[in-house]
């Protein structure tokens, strides 16, 4: 596959996903996981594009491919990437993106392209820190931090002045 032109960063899109299962292979064998067949193949779809993909979704192009998956079985294989941290699950799409810090602890942050839909994952522990900080603050327990902002990515910029 040709280099592909992403909003945020441009990269060879094969090797991103190539690297995402290959990492997902690793994490697994570490912590004495199994990732079957269908729990790649679910995780090579969310990765195919850098949009959030919902469950159903996934489930469709497992049927255009004739394999056979239930609704469940797709839940379980998203449940479980994202149990192993392979995945992110973006609450206000309900649909998920791999993971660019793959098995590792984090706090997601993502900007999310309110046009064309692509997502970027960050990574910046000052903010996590600082929020922690300021949950503290109020004597509040965080339990999961996850950040979803929404504006229009360079690209969708770049076009919309064009117009």
């Amino acid at each position: 596959m040709a280099t592909q032109s992403l909003p945020y960063r441009p990269h060879d899109h094969a090797v991103c996903v190539s690297q995402a299962l290959s990492d997902a292979r690793a994490v697994c064998r570490n912590r004495g996981t199994r990732l079957t067949r269908t729990r790649e193949r679910v995780l090579e779809l969310v990765w195919q594009s850098h949009k959030p993909l919902g469950a159903y979704d996934v489930l469709a192009r497992l049927s255009e491919e004739g394999l056979s998956a239930a609704p469940p079985t797709v839940y379980r294989a998203l449940d479980f990437l994202q149990q192993n941290g392979l995945v992110h699950r973006i609450a206000s799409l309900n649909a998920f993106i791999g993971c660019t810090h793959p098995g590792e602890h984090h706090t997601g942050m993502f900007l999310i392209c309110g046009d064309c839909g692509n997502v970027l994952e960050l990574s910046d522990p000052s903010i996590a820190q600082a929020i922690q900080s300021t949950a503290q603050s109020e004597s509040f327990e965080l339990n999961e931090l996850t950040l979803e902002m929404t504006g229009v990515c360079p690209q969708c910029q770049a076009n919309a002045a064009n117009d």
